[in-house]
């Protein structure tokens, strides 16, 4: 009887320290969901510049990137001769040169449907390489940036980070209506379940 009592009593309040943090789960995520990050960050105040320049290298040559009105054009520099875009043979060299990894095979993407691997500036040539984790590099069309790294760790994490938001799609959305609608029916849960614990029956 004893027993049965103290496990009861243990329950109960292990119960109210766990329905606290979410409680405070839930606050915090429905402030997330309810708050662009764009927006929080103040990127609504900053003014588009007309103009901007990046130099960089590119498999030993100095290429000059411009974006005028949100258009990229890219050239040699300093005497801005037009550039290629690059092959497949070169982005496998530059995934060699970038990366500790042994590249395979590259394959231009020029679009990806809503929850692919990579989500960044298309195109793109993805370079497979030889790897337990199917690790695959991005490695930008002209500029020969290495956009993004994606191996299965990443995958999971991917999936699990879908699954914690509720953006089973586009998987980056974490103010999509069916968080912000679930979160608010936590909170209510997550009070409901304190009120209760102070409720003497």
């Amino acid at each position: 009887m004893k027993i049965k009592k103290f496990t009861r009593n243990l329950h109960r309040y292990l119960s109210i320290f766990v329905s606290i943090q979410l409680l405070l789960w839930t606050v915090s995520g429905i402030y997330f969901a309810f708050n662009k990050i764009e927006l929080v960050r103040g990127e609504q105040y900053r003014l588009p510049k007309d103009i901007e320049y990046r130099i960089f290298d590119r498999l030993g040559s100095s290429i000059i990137e411009t974006i005028e009105n949100g258009e990229k054009s890219y050239a040699t520099y300093p005497d801005r001769k037009p550039i290629k875009p690059l092959t497949s043979e070169e982005a496998i060299k530059i995934t060699r040169q970038k990366t500790s990894l042994n590249p395979t095979e590259a394959i231009l993407i020029e679009s990806v449907v809503p929850g692919s691997e990579y989500r960044g500036t298309l195109p793109a040539y993805k370079v497979k390489t030889e790897t337990k984790d199917k690790i695959n590099v991005y490695v930008g069309y002209m500029t020969g940036d290495i956009s993004s790294i994606r191996s299965d760790s990443w995958r999971i994490w991917d999936l699990m980070w879908s699954l914690h938001i509720m953006d089973y799609k586009e998987r980056d959305n974490i103010n999509n209506i069916l968080l912000k609608v679930l979160s608010i029916l936590a909170l209510v849960t997550s009070i409901s379940g304190i009120t209760l614990f102070f409720v003497k029956r």
